[in-house]
């Protein structure tokens, strides 16, 4: 990556693209053979020793009294009788025909009776037993009374007792009942009524790692055979899922189950262990009996009866990874050629960086497009991948963006439209600048500053327009008017009222009202003090006839000692001194209501101020590029204002611009869309730029049906099961990268320290509410009020008050906690996909406990500044 490696390169940008783009596709094969590396245990040979059996097809479900044909049972008995001599049942009034076709297959049968609380069925259950090891002695060679009853503590020991002597007396084969190991610890008396103990031994529910998983296993059945050593003991149920929800240290995966059926193969004969793998077949109907999604993949075959793995050889965990890595490589290759090539003035690093990065947003969309495939999935899980599906595509659109924005700003050679501030030119050859100040009901004092600062203008050809449009109190706006009266006829004060139009209404009766000389019309908000040399170091921009805007970045002033004006202000830095300079590079930056500078005759032939949008200055710079100007951004404070007194100011600000956004958005859409006179750049930029402010409206949204989804969890588990990671792995990772990119940028564009920059962070998060809400009001209405933000305090708010600003925020951030609480209580740290679903709720509580922070931060910082 060295400065030799970047002249090379830049010789043969094609062939260097070509070459980047190669290397990172192969980094990403590489990463799915490591990710599918195959795994070697020790190979199977011979029969297994017993299967228990659910012979349900993939769609059938017993629950709702959809049971299999006598040639779907046949077929699964012939596939396992090339696996198995023995198979387990668990029900005798469900497909009685397992035992008929058992015994035409030579199959000997451990057969099962259902016992639960319905007391009736279990004496149907019993009776039906009793008849069918009557009438198939040779294939039923066990029998089990009774599946996990105590476990589940369905009837008490001495109902079971009473169920086993029965059987035990009217049967010749022996009988036992199947139960965990830790039950038969606990009731040793029940070892009198049966002939053998039948135990179940799952170390995976037990939380064991699978490398661990064996011994642990056999741990348990040597010590059942120390206490009973006058009994034999069966292992009813013994197996791995291939999949679903990790179980502390225990993780079902193909190669996984894999490893432990086959180690356990090979233990179990070593020691002539007599057992039955669960399952033979896959069970999807088992995903909501309370074992979540786990308990439909305990399978030696899948639902479709495919063997899923091997019993000689590696095991691989996903057969099908080369295709799945070279979709996902072809998939980015096109857009990382164009990527290094077009952007080959990048450092080689950046070039790299953002090559991996599409890279890994393709690899991403492969995999969510086909994992869903190694899953169950009912139609319920089918539709959220439907309408989350588009939602992952936007997150990963949003971080490559934020990622391109990351990779220019760090790793640019130089900026390519860097400007810098001027000569100042001899007077006779200064533009005549209009200078217009808009100001509806502002403190007089704050607005006199500001005149006072351009009463100290070290320029010659200027006037001041001062604009007073709608304030009723004669007592705010009659002192800036004799004030201007005092300051000369250079100044010249107008009261408006009514007048329509808020403030580009004002703005257009000011431009009515200019000096026919002017050839500039440069527009500060009623707060800001300006340096003596804004005019003299930028008017000679306007000399290029192309170029119908001067911009320089919106600053604040008197912040230092108040803590909620100063996080308010740094937050405000990081766009101008980032963003700004991104979208400059391609003329396309915002153009922001003060500080700014607009060519006269350019701003009268567009039309003017636009009076059907809040954001009437970011529309006037979308249009004059329209018209072929070129604006120009220069990265000098040349004036400072204050920043929004409290939190309320701060929020309504940002809603009106996301507002705004969304005003313009809409009505220049054509202008965004369809090839034009905006430049691919000025399009990209437009609309992408507000996607960060579309991830917001996206958080609310994502967050109500994460509510709603959380709430139908823990009250309806039957009907609403925990999300795939398919789901929520994308979104935990877009969280981290968009944190981890907003931070490293603050840290090397914005010069303020750690302390600042937390706080930065902190007031962005919390406006994250307000825009979203701007957002969806925008797009679905045509006009809002315009507010002006509030510049001093409001006085005498009550601590309680201070939430007012709030309110919402608090109530979803409370809900969040509430659903926190409850998937702790109902599923605690069982599953990984619960967990994983506690931490994007706690992430997703993080904007809105951000805004009751800085809303109590703004209550208690008060006003410093007079």
């Amino acid at each position: 990556m060295s400065a030799t490696a970047d002249r090379h390169d830049s010789r043969f940008p094609l062939l260097a693209a070509i070459l980047l783009a190669l290397f990172v596709a192969a980094l990403n094969i590489g990463l799915w053979w490591w990710g599918n590396l195959p795994h070697g245990p020790e190979d199977w040979h011979g029969p297994i020793r017993g299967f228990s059996v659910s012979v349900f097809q993939r769609y059938q479900n017993p629950l709702k009294q959809d049971f299999p044909s006598d040639e779907e049972i046949d077929a699964d008995l012939k596939l396992l009788r090339r696996y198995t001599p023995r198979i387990r049942t668990y029900s005798t009034l469900e497909n009685p025909q397992v035992y008929r076709l058992a015994e035409k297959e030579g199959l000997k049968v451990m057969a099962g009776a259902n016992i639960d609380p319905r007391l009736i069925n279990n004496e149907k259950e019993l009776d039906t037993l009793i008849a069918l090891a009557r009438r198939y002695p040779e294939t039923i060679n066990r029998v089990i009374i009774g599946n996990e009853v105590l476990f589940r503590g369905d009837l008490s020991v001495e109902q079971m007792e009473r169920y086993l002597d029965r059987a035990r007396a009217a049967i010749r084969q022996p009988v036992s009942i199947a139960e965990p190991d830790f039950i038969w610890i606990k009731y040793p008396e029940l070892v009198q009524h049966v002939d053998f103990i039948t135990i179940h031994l799952f170390p995976f529910w037990n939380g064991v790692a699978r490398k661990d998983a064996v011994g642990a296993a056999l741990g348990a059945y040597h010590n059942i055979r120390q206490m009973y050593p006058y009994k034999p003991v069966v292992v009813g149920e013994i197996g791995w899922p291939s999949n679903g929800d990790r179980h502390e240290y225990a993780d079902p995966s193909v190669s996984n189950e894999a490893i432990f059926i086959r180690d356990w193969l090979n233990a179990a004969k070593a020691e002539n262990i007599d057992y039955y793998l669960l399952e033979a077949f896959d069970q999807p109907w088992k995903e909501n009996l309370g074992e979540g999604r786990t308990g439909a993949y305990w399978g030696t075959f899948n639902a479709d009866r495919q063997l899923k793995f091997p019993f000689t050889g590696p095991v691989t965990e996903d057969t099908a990874w080369p295709w799945k890595a070279l979709a996902a490589s072809l998939l980015a290759l096109i857009p990382m050629i164009w990527f290094a090539r077009k952007f080959k003035r990048f450092k080689l690093m950046g070039r790299l960086f953002f090559c991996l990065l599409i890279q890994l947003a393709c690899g991403l969309i492969v995999w969510s497009a086909t994992l869903p495939f190694n899953f169950y999935l009912s139609w319920v899980d089918w539709t959220m991948l439907v309408l989350l599906f588009p939602a992952q595509i936007a997150i990963l659109a949003i971080l490559l963006i934020n990622g391109f924005e990351f990779t220019e700003v760090l790793w640019r050679r130089r900026w390519q439209r860097d400007a810098a501030l001027l000569q100042p030119d001899r007077p006779e050859r200064q533009p005549f600048v209009s200078i217009h100040l808009a100001c509806y009901n502002e403190p007089p004092e704050m607005v006199i500053a500001t005149l006072d600062s351009l009463a100290a203008l070290d320029y010659e050809n200027f006037e001041v327009l001062v604009i007073d449009n709608n304030t009723k109190n004669p007592d705010v706006w009659k002192p800036v008017q004799a004030y201007c009266e005092q300051l000369g006829k250079r100044f010249r004060f107008f009261h408006l009222e009514p007048w329509p139009g808020f403030k580009a209404g004002a703005l257009n009766f000011g431009l009515k009202e200019t000096d026919p000389r002017a050839e500039a019309v440069a527009v500060i908000d009623a707060d800001y003090v300006v340096r003596p040399d804004w005019l003299a170091t930028l008017t000679g921009y306007f000399h290029d006839p192309k170029v119908a805007v001067v911009q320089c970045p919106q600053a604040h002033r008197d912040f230092e000692h108040n803590r909620f004006r100063r996080m308010t202000a740094w937050e405000f830095d990081g766009f101008f001194r980032i963003g700004m300079h991104h979208r400059n590079e391609r003329n396309a930056i915002i153009q922001h209501g003060t500080m700014t500078m607009v060519r006269r005759s350019a701003l009268e032939g567009t039309g003017g101020w636009s009076e059907w949008t809040i954001c009437e200055d970011a529309e006037l710079g979308l249009r004059l590029m329209h018209a072929g100007y070129e604006l120009v951004y220069v990265d000098e404070l040349m004036g400072k204002g204050l920043t929004p007194a409290d939190f309320k100011a701060y929020k309504s600000q940002r809603y009106r611009w996301a507002f705004g956004a969304m005003q313009i958005l809409k009505g220049r859409w054509q202008w965004m869309v369809r090839k034009g006179p905006l430049s691919p750049g000025q399009r990209f930029h437009f609309l992408t730029g507000w996607f960060s402010w579309f991830a917001d409206a996206l958080h609310l949204i994502f967050t109500l049906m994460a509510l709603y989804w959380t709430a139908g969890m823990v009250a309806y588990p039957q009907y609403f099961s925990l999300p795939m990671q398919l789901f929520l792995i994308p979104v935990i990772g877009f969280f981290f990268a968009k944190a981890i990119f907003g931070i490293v940028l603050y840290r090397a564009r914005v010069p303020c320290g750690w302390y600042d920059t937390l706080m930065a962070s902190l007031a962005s998060m919390s406006l994250s509410h307000a825009i979203a809400r701007g957002i969806l009001h925008g797009l679905t209405r045509e006009k809002t009020s315009f507010v002006v933000t509030a510049k001093s305090r409001r006085l005498g708010e009550s601590g309680f008050a201070a939430f007012a600003p709030v309110r919402e925020e608090l109530l979803m951030a409370c809900a969040l906690v509430l659903c926190i609480i409850g998937m702790a209580h109902s599923f605690g740290t069982r599953y990984i996909e619960g967990t994983l679903w506690m931490f994007i709720l706690a992430a997703q509580s993080i904007p809105y406990f951000s805004a009751v922070v800085g809303a109590w931060i703004a209550h208690k910082a008060g006003d410093k500044v007079g």
